[in-house]
């Protein structure tokens, strides 16, 4: 196989010779693949379309990374010379080639709905994939997932309440029924609760019961989920509660922990101590401080610093989603939203706790993980696979926080992979 040019450094690829297979073939859905196993490294490039006529035929690659043992890297063996295979990964369709896109509101309660979008093939057959963001994002972040993947499969993604397009059309708590109410007045900062946010909490149990209800009405089947960052723990904690709805659990760069106050199902006693726990209206002492958090945090230029944090590649073009997460923070409910979530209590279960319900309960998991994360760092992620060691680890370098969006065709690949596996062995 032939390289006629590579312009970027090397992608590094790790994965475990454990449930890891590798597909020859062109197509990334079921069906289109061979089943072989892997050998302990293989040199991937990204291909591209020749721009020189006489070109036609040569592969021409952008990129490259590599496939390699993560077992034997834990256990210090070394990497013998010579084993390393080439072979193609597509670059991601563009145009009419790409799965179109289309979106949608869900009422899931009076006054909250949640936005979507899905893509994919109209073959009944087809597997449902479900994307979960992180947090402070949203559906926007898996686009390139949406037009490659929807090809092959049917996908999904949402905005979780509280975040991205999915924020409240109402304010929760207004300061006043009447009257005209200035253009930088926040939401939620006044002390008229409406009825239909008495109980409302941006949670992580709200979100894991917004899951659950969107693919029991909305996708009506059970679903592959594949969730980054705070979505992975979402997915972890939505698969070990509802175990039925989800087929396996795909974890990119998933933290491993979320809240901190206690949660008041499991420890009853001990939450009352504490005054606040994320609900409507915001006390007076909450507001003030949201307000001087709040303008910080919203300020482009720390959204900027943060984005160049968690992207390890910084020739990768951001500009989308820098825009769509300076929409989101222009909403007059994104403030108290933000301070509900940061004050919002634990799961009633943690991450360990989950990932052993779904270890137990047969569910599938894979792990994908960019290896230049500052945050979730793949201590992590190897903490993960040593609790499950049956399953495949994707390390990817360079990659930071969001890997489906720095090297889109890796983690799309290597979960298309993964799904083909899990059908072929069922």
């Amino acid at each position: 196989m032939e390289v006629v040019s590579s312009s970027h450094s090397c992608l590094a690829f790790n994965r475990t010779p454990s449930s890891a297979w590798r597909f020859p073939g062109n197509g990334l859905g079921p069906g289109h693949a061979k089943l072989t196993r892997p050998r302990s490294a293989i040199l991937c490039v990204r291909s591209g379309t020749a721009s020189n006529p006489a070109d036609s035929g040569k592969v021409h690659a952008s990129h490259g990374f590599y496939v390699s043992d993560v077992d034997a890297a834990l256990q210090g063996i070394p990497k013998k010379v010579g084993e390393i295979e080439k072979m193609i990964i597509p670059s991601l369709p563009e145009g009419p080639e790409s799965s179109l896109i289309s979106t949608g509101f869900w009422e899931w309660k009076p006054k909250l709905s949640v936005y979507y979008e899905k893509s994919g093939i109209d073959n009944s057959k087809a597997p449902s994939v479900l994307f979960l963001p992180g947090f402070g994002v949203g559906t926007f972040h898996f686009e390139k997932q949406l037009k490659d993947l929807g090809r092959d499969y049917k996908v999904w993604t949402m905005d979780f309440l509280g975040q991205g397009m999915s924020l409240p059309c109402e304010d929760p708590a207004p300061k006043s029924t009447s009257g005209e109410l200035d253009e930088d007045t926040y939401w939620g900062f006044g002390q008229e609760l409406q009825p239909w946010a008495e109980e409302l909490v941006y949670s992580i149990d709200l979100w894991r019961d917004q899951v659950q209800h969107f693919i029991e009405e909305v996708i009506g089947e059970p679903v592959y989920i594949v969730g980054n960052s705070l979505g992975g723990f979402v997915s972890l904690y939505l698969a070990a509660s509802c175990p039925h709805l989800v087929k396996g659990v795909t974890l990119l760069n998933a933290t491993p922990f979320w809240g901190f106050l206690p949660n008041p199902a499991t420890s009853p006693r001990l939450s009352k101590i504490f005054p606040w726990a994320g609900t409507f209206p915001l006390p007076s002492f909450v507001r003030k401080l949201t307000e001087t958090v709040w303008q910080k945090i919203s300020d482009p230029r720390s959204i900027q610093g943060i984005l160049k944090q968690v992207y390890a590649d910084h020739s990768t073009n951001v500009d989308m989603v820098f825009s769509r997460i300076i929409e989101t923070t222009q909403h007059p409910a994104a403030a108290a939203s933000f301070a509900s979530i940061m004050c919002a209590p634990k799961g009633q279960i943690s991450f360990e706790e989950a990932l052993s319900r779904c270890q137990r309960q047969g569910i599938p998991i894979s792990l994908m993980y960019g290896r230049e994360d500052p945050w979730v760092r793949p201590i992590w992620g190897i903490k993960v696979k040593q609790q499950v060691p049956e399953s495949p680890y994707y390390e990817i370098s360079p990659a930071g926080h969001c890997p489906h969006d720095e090297v889109p065709e890796v983690p799309g690949k290597s979960l298309a992979w993964w799904i083909t596996g899990r059908l072929q062995a069922s």
